[in-house]
C-alpha cells in the first residue's frame, strides 16, 4: 500500500489557507490524515476536509508531532516561531510567508523553474511572492531557449494580495462612493504605516514598506527573488532585475507588464512558440481578435496566463508581455501544494539530520 501522509496545514482560515484546503483535496498527495491549524481565536471551529468536519486546532510545537507535511501561510512572524518546532519533530515544512525566502539554507521553488532545488531542503521550502511565482514561470521557457540579460516589471497587484480584509475594504470603499460617502481606508498600503488610502477607483504605487533607494520591499522581493529562483543566487549578477509594484482596485488576480531582453534576438511568433505547451503556462495572444489574458478570468485557475508579446520596434533583442495569474491560487496555496507534491514525488519528505539547528 502506497504511504499515506500526515498534513497540517498552519493558517487554515485566512484568504490562502482555505484556498489550500481545497488544491490539497484535489492534489496527487495521498493524504491519510489532515490537521487544520490557525490561532486560539479560531481553535474549535469547523471546517471540511474532502467532505468530512475537521476541528481546528490552535497552532502549539507540539502540534506538530507526528506531522509529515505542513502547509504554511500564517504570516511570518508565526512561520518564523513554529516552522523551526515542526522541523525539530520531524515535520518537511512549505512555507507560504516571506519569512525564510532569503535564508541560505532554504529553497525557494517554483515548480516550473528550479524544482530540482528542492533536493537540498533542510526541513524547510519557501514559496516565493506572488508576483514573482508568475512572472519566474512565464519567463523561464524564453530563458531557456533564448537567455534572458535584464527584466523590466511594472505589476499591477489584485487587494487579495493583501488578504480578505483588504478585499472587504475594498468592496466597503467602492460602495461608500457610489453612495456619495467618504471613504474609509484602514488597511492600504500598508496596515502597520501611518497613512491609509483607499483602493476603490483609485492605484497605489505602494505595496509593502519603502526601504533601500526609495523601493518598496514588494519590489526587492522580486528583484531578489527572481535571482535566487532563476540562477541559485540572491545576488546574482547574471540578470539585471527591477521593479515597480502597484496595488490596483481588482478583488484578486495579478498583472504585470513585463519587459525583458535576451541574449538572442528571437522573434514574437518565436517567443510565442516558446510558450506554447510549457508548464503552467497558457498563451492567450490574438490582438486581432482581442484576445489576451485578464484578471477577471484568470480567477480560479492555476495557470499562468500570457499575451501581448511583442517585439521592442526602437531597441533589438527587447520585448513586451503582459502575465496574468490568481494571486491566491497559483501565486500562494497551489505554488504551496505543488511542491508539497513534487517532494511527495521525489521521496523527499524527511527532514536530513542536523537540520533543526539551522534555524535555532
Amino acid at each position: 500500500m502506497a504511504k499515506q501522509y500526515t498534513v497540517a496545514i498552519l493558517g487554515a482560515t485566512g484568504a490562502v489557507g482555505t484556498r489550500m484546503i481545497e488544491q490539497l483535496e484535489q492534489s496527487t498527495i495521498p493524504v491519510g490524515e489532515i490537521h487544520l491549524l490557525a490561532s486560539s481565536r479560531s481553535a474549535g471551529k469547523t471546517l471540511y476536509f474532502k467532505g468530512e468536519p475537521v476541528t481546528i486546532e490552535e497552532a502549539v510545537p507540539d502540534s506538530f508531532n507526528g506531522v509529515d507535511l505542513v502547509l504554511a501561510s500564517a504570516g511570518g512572524s508565526v512561520s518564523g516561531r513554529l516552522l523551526p518546532e515542526a522541523v525539530k519533530r520531524g515535520a518537511v515544512c512549505v512555507d507560504n510567508t516571506s519569512f525564510f525566502r532569503m535564508n541560505d539554507n532554504v529553497p525557494l521553488v517554483v515548480p516550473e523553474v528550479n524544482p530540482d532545488a528542492l533536493a537540498n531542503h533542510n526541513g524547510i521550502i519557501a514559496n516565493p511572492n506572488c508576483s514573482t511565482i508568475q512572472m519566474v514561470v512565464a519567463l523561464e521557457p524564453v530563458r531557456q531557449k533564448f537567455g534572458l540579460n535584464q527584466i523590466i516589471v511594472s505589476t499591477y497587484q489584485a487587494a487579495g494580495g493583501a488578504g480578505q480584509s483588504a478585499i472587504n475594504e475594498l468592496y466597503r470603499e467602492a460602495q461608500e462612493k457610489i453612495d456619495g460617502k467618504e471613504m474609509q481606508a484602514e488597511i492600504l498600503p500598508v496596515k502597520g504605516d501611518k497613512k491609509h488610502y483607499p483602493l476603490a477607483f483609485n492605484l497605489l504605487p505602494q505595496i509593502d514598506v519603502f526601504e533601500d533607494a526609495d523601493y518598496t520591499h514588494e519590489e526587492w522581493k522580486m528583484i531578489h527573488e527572481t535571482k535566487k529562483i532563476m540562477y541559485g543566487d540572491k545576488n546574482s549578477t547574471d540578470i539585471k532585475v527591477t521593479a515597480t509594484c502597484v496595488r490596483v482596485p481588482v478583488p484578486i488576480g495579478h498583472g504585470e507588464t513585463v519587459y525583458f531582453t535576451t541574449e538572442k534576438q528571437p522573434t514574437p511568433d518565436e517567443i510565442r512558440q516558446s510558450l506554447t505547451g510549457a508548464a503552467g503556462v497558457v498563451v492567450q495572444d490574438d490582438p486581432a481578435h482581442q484576445i489576451y489574458p485578464q484578471p477577471i478570468t484568470a480567477e480560479g485557475s492555476r495557470d499562468t496566463f500570457v499575451g501581448r508579446i511583442r517585439a521592442d520596434v526602437e531597441n533589438p533583442g527587447a520585448y513586451h508581455m503582459w502575465v496574468v495569474s490568481d494571486n491566491l491560487l497559483k501565486g500562494a496555496a497551489w505554488n504551496t501544494v505543488q511542491i508539497a507534491e513534487e517532494l511527495v514525488a521525489r521521496d523527499l519528505v524527511h527532514v536530513p539530520a542536523g537540520s533543526a539547528e539551522l534555524f535555532n
